[in-house]
């Protein structure tokens, strides 16, 4: 009966694993997903979410504090606090929540990922990297970088350490009706750090310029 009993656990779990989604076919063993905003405008990412090409979601892949860009105007191009993203295959949409800290203000967006920026992630380029032991080697623009931006702007770009960033688009977040954490922290924000803070209120927000 024992042994019964093991085989049958046994074909249950081969079927689960037989009928489950596949590990995605890539070059590589993650992509990346990388957070950032310009200097002193500090972002408190609550969640980005993957939809794949799959038409599988992943939810809270990343999230938290974003790295800050060299200048409070304008926009670096790419890189980030970045994170790979093991075993989700490359994304179809993207899926944004964070809080404004300089506002305060909480957006959400969703970022329908074009089919050109799929097809860049996995084509392989033979470059010269300094960072990579200074040799020729063969890389792919597997990072997204998210640039969040007071206003609920966001900037999307592809690339890599030794490769050029390419911008994906500008996009414009909305509101999020319910407010930080989705309504559950009775509209408290993440504080802001005392060094922005002095800055914003020295020299204000500089809307217009991401």
């Amino acid at each position: 009966m024992k042994r019964l009993i093991l085989v049958l656990g046994l074909l249950i779990s081969l079927t689960a694993c037989a009928n489950g989604p596949r590990p995605p076919k890539l070059p590589y063993p993650a992509w990346n997903v990388g957070l950032a905003a310009p200097k002193h405008m500090e972002v408190w990412v609550e969640s980005v979410d993957v939809l794949d090409q799959r038409g599988l979601g992943f939810f809270h892949v990343f999230g938290g504090v974003a790295s800050y860009t060299g200048e409070v105007r304008g926009w670096h191009k790419g890189g980030g606090k970045t994170m790979p993203i093991h075993n989700v295959d490359l994304p179809e949409k993207i899926y944004l929540r964070w809080q404004s800290l300089v506002e305060p203000q909480a957006y959400t967006i969703g970022i329908q990922i074009p089919q050109w920026v799929r097809d860049e992630m996995v084509k392989p380029h033979t470059v010269y990297c300094r960072w990579v032991n200074r040799k020729v080697v063969t890389l792919y623009r597997k990072t997204l970088s998210l640039g969040m931006a007071p206003g609920g702007i966001v900037k999307v770009w592809v690339g890599t350490g030794c490769l050029e960033h390419l911008e994906v688009g500008r996009f414009q977040a909305k509101v999020h009706p319910l407010g930080p954490y989705q309504g559950k922290s009775n509209g408290k924000y993440v504080p802001l750090e005392p060094e922005n803070k002095a800055y914003i209120e020295k020299y204000g927000v500089p809307y217009g310029s991401w």
